[in-house]
């Protein structure tokens, strides 16, 4: 025979934080949609969410940017006007100029990474928050 009361709590478990009926959290934000049901975007646009999933991006966008261009200017300029220098033999036929530019392969490949983890730690949550607030369900 079952009972209607529900077992003790393993001091292990959690017990559920969900919303059910009898809760007395805030309500959940209103979707920003418009009449029809189609996202506002420009609702959207000026939401907080937006704006911290815009400035999380920046944040890392424009300092690597920075960081690879002038690291590949140095390189184009050094294989310019440094010649002496890029011609330096390192190992056998391999100069300086070719390590620096192997480097350039290298450095693309670190930087593609660390934008994903980037990506995946930091911006994916706020992209959900903003579809949330768009009514655009996840599958």
């Amino acid at each position: 025979m079952t009972k209607a009361v529900p077992r003790p709590l393993d001091s292990r478990q959690t017990p559920n934080r969900g919303r059910g009926f009898a809760t007395f959290d805030e309500p959940s934000k209103p979707l920003l949609v418009d009449d029809e049901g189609n996202p506002d975007f420009v609702a959207i646009q000026q939401s907080e969410e937006f704006t911290a999933l815009r400035r999380r991006a920046l944040l890392f966008i424009f300092p690597m940017t920075a960081l690879f261009l002038a690291w590949y200017l140095t390189y184009v300029i050094a294989s310019a006007y440094a010649h002496d220098f890029m011609s330096t033999r390192v190992l056998g036929v391999v100069n300086v100029g070719i390590l620096l530019g192997l480097l350039q392969f290298v450095t693309t490949v670190a930087l593609t990474l660390s934008y994903a983890r980037y990506a995946k730690r930091r911006l994916d949550p706020q992209v959900s928050a903003v579809r949330e607030l768009a009514g655009i369900v996840e599958e």
